[in-house]
C-alpha cells in the first residue's frame, strides 16, 4: 500500500509539472520551427519564453535586406540582457527563391549574422503558416512585405508591430526594446 500512495504522489506531481509548463508557454511561442539548413527544430516556448523577442521575416533579395546588419548590431548590443532576434526567411514577397542553405551561406558571408534563423515561413496574411498567424491576429497586423518586425515581451506578448521601412536603430524601436529588458 506504501508503494501504491508514492507512485500515486509520483505520478500527480509529473502531471502537475507537466500540466503547469504546458499552461505557461505563451501562446505566440507555442510553435516547433526548424534552424534554417538544419535537421535541427526547436520548440520556441522552450528556448525563448522569458526572453525580449523581436521576430521577423526576411528576404535576401530585397532592398531592406540591408537591415540584417542592424538587427545583428541589436542582437550583438542587447542579447546579455535577454534580448534575441528571430530571423524567418520568407519568399511570400517573390525576394528569397533561394535553398536554405544558400540563404544561410548568405546570411553568414554578407552579414555574420549570429542570430537565430528559422526554416523558410509563410507570412502574408493570405496563407501565413501558423505562428505568424498568431503574430498578425494578436497584432492585427501582417507582414506586407519582408522585414516587418513583432516586438514580444518576456510574457511572450505582442508590444509593437513594425512595417519594413522601420529601420532596426529607429529610436522609437530601440526604446520600446530598452524598457523591455
Amino acid at each position: 500500500m506504501r508503494f501504491f500512495n508514492i507512485l500515486s504522489t509520483v505520478v500527480l506531481v509529473f502531471t502537475t509539472a507537466t500540466s503547469t509548463a504546458a499552461q505557461t508557454c505563451p501562446v505566440n511561442l507555442d510553435f516547433t520551427k526548424r534552424y534554417l539548413a538544419s535537421d535541427e527544430s526547436v520548440r520556441l516556448c522552450d528556448a525563448y519564453a522569458g526572453k525580449v523577442l523581436l521576430m521577423v521575416n526576411t528576404a535576401s533579395y530585397c532592398g531592406f535586406t540591408p537591415q540584417f546588419k542592424g538587427l545583428e548590431a541589436l542582437y550583438e548590443k542587447y542579447n546579455d540582457r535577454g534580448f534575441v532576434v528571430l530571423g524567418f526567411p520568407s519568399n511570400d514577397f517573390f525576394q528569397d527563391p533561394r535553398s536554405e542553405e544558400k540563404v544561410r551561406e548568405f546570411c553568414d558571408l554578407t552579414y555574420s549574422v549570429k542570430f537565430p534563423m528559422f526554416e523558410k515561413s509563410r507570412v502574408a496574411k493570405r496563407k501565413a503558416e501558423p505562428l505568424f498567424q498568431a503574430l498578425g491576429n494578436e497584432a492585427g497586423q501582417f507582414p506586407k512585405w519582408n522585414f516587418h518586425k513583432y516586438l514580444l515581451d518576456r510574457d511572450g506578448k505582442i508590444v509593437g508591430s513594425f512595417g519594413s521601412t522601420v529601420t532596426p536603430d529607429n529610436v522609437d524601436l530601440v526604446k520600446k526594446i530598452e524598457s523591455l529588458l
